[in-house]
């Protein structure tokens, strides 16, 4: 009897909304990845990976469609994904297609200037994963075996003070840093791989 409802629940959706339709039900409904699963319409499929922080497979649905818009998404996804040689490339062809699209101007420099930070030697490069030029161990301290690391209280509080001033001048909303860090993490995983 079970199956049968399920087999009904499918098979209603196949008879009344065709595969765009559905998948614009699931997008309302916040459902991104099982509504770029559902999508036919490479725009739709695209938007729906991209809202799901599938960036990598939102660039590859916006590729299947060559106008203005698609390669400007295709761009947004790549620089998410943090492959912004590839990305400048998207938003050149962009503005091949458009001339003076002002958003594509503006985030072709911004890819342009994330690559170049990554590129520079020294200087602070937040969480870029970039290691250190080298590691250097104080010799001269020995150290016991199991010998516990202690913090002097006074120095404690001063760390807790920097900390609360760094984290009142950050200028962004932590659910976007957040979402910006774990795709760079992604796009650094799917690079080593």
């Amino acid at each position: 009897m079970k199956t049968w409802i399920v087999l009904a629940a499918i098979s209603w959706h196949g008879l009344w909304f065709t595969a765009d339709q559905y998948g614009h039900r699931l997008f309302q409904d916040e459902k991104f990845q099982q509504a770029a699963e559902a999508f036919e319409d490479p725009m739709w499929q695209g938007t729906a990976w991209y809202r799901s922080g599938e960036f990598e497979k939102a660039a590859a649905a916006f590729l299947l469609v060559d106008t203005p818009q698609s390669n400007f998404n295709r761009g947004n996804a790549l620089l998410f994904s943090g492959k912004y040689d590839q990305a400048i490339e998207s938003y050149e062809r962009s503005l091949e297609q458009q001339p003076g699209w002002e958003q594509a101007v503006q985030n072709r420099n911004l890819a342009i200037a994330r690559r170049d930070m990554l590129k520079n030697e020294g200087g602070d490069l937040g969480d870029q994963q970039v290691g250190a030029d080298k590691v250097v161990f104080d010799a001269k301290k020995p150290i016991k075996e199991g010998e516990e690391t202690k913090v002097d209280p006074e120095n404690a509080s001063q760390d807790n003070q920097v900390q609360s001033l760094w984290l009142r001048r950050v200028q962004t909303k932590p659910a976007d840093f957040l979402k910006a860090k774990f795709s760079y993490q992604l796009a650094d995983e799917g690079e080593t791989k």
